[in-house]
């Protein structure tokens, strides 16, 4: 995605068909680059280009000009893979010595382009009608570049930052038909590209400021009075899920804890119906886990899991999260409290295939539960899923996930993908209550 599916940073340039000799020189110029929406800060970087035309022409002759992306601003990102047959750029070339803007458009065809690999652009090519003698410029300038995937087209902007070069001149001469210039009225094709927004622009997700801060949420007497159950109180969490998810993901938390022996058992609920599917899923589809960081005079982070789906969902049925459960073995003694940290969901599409890890880093959060614990024996303040052990540290970003982020999301209106599946996003902020 990148992906989101996309911060495609590239460069624009062009290759010739052109009408008798042609002739075609490179350009080197800085562009500046923006992703669409959710797919990175923009990037600048240099980019050569090779503009073809007819080295003359007359008056009133139609000349075919081309334009070849020879070197590109940047790589594809690493978000994900690009398919066969996806990116399709468009350009406008300067025409000096008449003036206006000539639009060159390429074809839709490029081999698969894996991430982090060298973006690979079409000729762009585009037809301009002479209508005045002299000498004519073709200088590169902004382009876009459309990517189109099975759930939408995400368009990048680059335009030059600084001066560029002349990329090719034609001479032309006095024919039939004089009048003004025009600088080219041209086809090139029409472009896809759109509107959409997607997968990739500026990453948010910790811009939204959420409830929950410092105060304590359920009961505090952990150990005292015989009591075992320890309710939380729901907090809303503000959830980055990186690059590709544009305002990231917002829902209440609940963490509720039952004591067991010297340990408390943890249960982790989120919003019900939160996502809607627009395809069958099938059982076993979707896994969350989450991290409850502790603080207090406790630290570290407790690992919770769900159980994936257990039935197949059928199109556009709501779709909610498991609630996910671990046990906390407390390391010290005192007042605990304890946080949503980052929310993970594993999305399977088939049986035997390899999950989709998506890592979404909790930005903003609050307490739900604080604790009044006793220190147990091998106690360290960060256990595992289940209890089945301990292992101290601080919550994992998912920032060095193995996999990378593999996921390209859009939320509240519209697409998130994770890796074959396609969910719409209910706007957080809109649900009542959790599981």
């Amino acid at each position: 995605m990148s992906a989101a599916v996309i911060a495609l940073l590239l460069g624009g340039a062009g290759i010739a068909i052109g009408a008798t000799p042609a002739q075609a020189a490179e350009t080197k110029f800085n562009v500046k680059c923006v992703p669409p929406a959710g797919g990175g800060s923009p990037v600048e970087g240099e980019t050569t280009a090779k503009v073809t035309a007819p080295a003359s022409a007359k008056v009133g002759d139609e000349v075919d000009v081309s334009w070849e992306t020879v070197k590109p601003a940047s790589n594809n990102t690493d978000l994900m893979d690009i398919p066969q047959d996806a990116v399709q750029p468009t350009g406008w070339i300067t025409v000096g010595g008449g003036g206006g803007e000539l639009k060159v458009v390429g074809e839709k065809k490029n081999p698969p382009i894996p991430k982090k690999a060298p973006m690979v652009m079409s000729v762009m090519k585009g037809k301009l009608k002479l209508t005045k003698a002299g000498k004519i410029t073709l200088t590169p300038g902004k382009y876009d570049v459309a990517v189109t995937f099975s759930f939408g087209t995400f368009v990048t902007k680059c335009a030059p930052t600084g001066a560029v070069g002349v990329g090719a001149t034609i001479d032309v001469a006095a024919g039939s038909s004089g009048g003004t210039t025009t600088g080219g009225t041209t086809t090139g094709g029409a472009t896809t590209g759109g509107s959409t927004t997607t997968g990739g622009s500026t990453t948010t997700g910790g811009s939204t400021t959420t409830s929950g801060g410092s105060a304590s949420g359920g009961s505090t007497s952990g150990g005292g009075g015989g009591q075992t159950d320890f309710p939380g109180k729901a907090v809303e969490v503000a959830f980055d899920c990186g690059p590709v998810v544009p305002g990231g993901i917002k829902t209440p938390v609940t963490i509720n804890a039952k004591k067991n022996g010297g340990s408390y058992d943890l249960t982790v609920k989120t919003a019900k119906g939160a996502m809607a599917a627009p395809m069958a899923l099938p059982a076993g589809a979707l896994k969350p886990s989450m991290d409850v960081k502790l603080g207090g005079a406790d630290s570290g982070t407790v690992k919770v899991s769900g159980p994936a789906n257990a039935e197949p969902i059928p199109d556009k049925a709501p779709v909610s999260l498991s609630d996910m459960t671990g046990t906390y073995k407390p390391g010290k003694s005192g007042k605990v409290t304890l946080s949503p940290d980052q929310l993970t969901i594993d999305v399977t599409m088939a049986p035997g295939a390899t999950p989709i890890n998506v890592p979404c880093k909790a930005t903003s959060s609050g307490v739900s539960l604080e604790l009044d614990t006793a220190a147990q024996p091998g106690g360290s303040g960060s256990a595992t899923a289940s209890g089945s052990g301990t292992s101290g540290g601080l919550a994992e970003t998912g920032a060095e996930d193995e996999g990378g982020i593999k996921a390209l999301a859009l939320v509240a209106g519209t697409v998130i993908l994770l890796g074959g599946a396609v969910f719409t996003f209910t706007p957080w902020r809109r649900l009542r209550g959790t599981r």
